[in-house]
């Protein structure tokens, strides 16, 4: 398969991509970011684009993909909402509307996450504005459609978070990340899971179209 992977240089998009790069099945990734990741890899193309609410300059680019990882995305602290709903919602929007138009066959996945609140009458802004763009892209003719809720993400094989204090609280969790996990299996997963869960969703499918944490678990197992 082709993928594309937006986001790469955040830490669930190193995780997908390390994934998508040691997959056989995976004949070829494309990321599309505003930085290089600096990776080498024979399978490996990137994009480095500036505008993400405009992708009609670059559509050549962006056909004959079988699956698109939106793991393009931001910490709503201190954000204003309308500047957070351009990040989230806008520019997730534009990608898919173009991709839906040059592979209509392809399956979408979007990373949201725990507590997202579909129902657009939700007062937690972020919550709210994850809820109306899985709505939207929920509505979009794709081959498939799949939104990914995960609650707390234990990063592996080297990735890193681009926000330092994240980092740092990750460093301080790993020691306990097998209690939690033994303890709350429902509520904590790995970028290697992610990843897993992703190419599984493309590969074979699931039972649901919006994946919480437990279930993205399963698909990567």
């Amino acid at each position: 398969m082709k993928v594309i992977v937006f986001g790469a240089t955040g830490m669930v998009g190193q995780g997908v991509l390390r994934e998508c790069l040691i997959d056989p099945a995976v004949d070829a990734v494309l990321v599309v970011g505003r930085a290089p990741t600096g990776l080498d890899n024979p399978r490996l193309r990137e994009l480095v684009l500036q505008d993400f609410l405009d992708f009609s300059r670059v559509e050549s680019d962006l056909s004959g993909y079988d699956a698109c990882f939106f793991c393009l995305g931001i910490s709503s602290v201190g954000m204003t909402e309308a500047v957070y709903r351009r990040v989230t919602h806008d520019m997730a929007l534009a990608a898919a509307r173009t991709l839906v138009k040059l592979n209509p066959s392809m399956t979408f996945v979007f990373v949201s996450g725990a507590g997202a609140d579909s129902s657009g009458n939700g007062s937690v802004m972020w919550a709210r504005v994850k809820g109306d763009t899985e709505n939207a892209l929920l509505a979009l003719p794709f081959k498939a459609v799949y939104v990914f809720r995960p609650a707390f993400i234990q990063p592996m094989h080297g990735v890193k978070s681009k926000t330092t204090l994240y980092n740092a609280a990750y460093a301080i969790g790993a020691p306990i990340y097998p209690l939690l996990k033994r303890l709350a299996p429902r509520y904590v997963t790995t970028t290697e899971q992610m990843g897993r869960a992703m190419l599984g969703v493309v590969e074979h499918g699931a039972p649901v179209r919006v994946l919480e944490n437990g279930d993205i678990n399963a698909v990567a197992r």
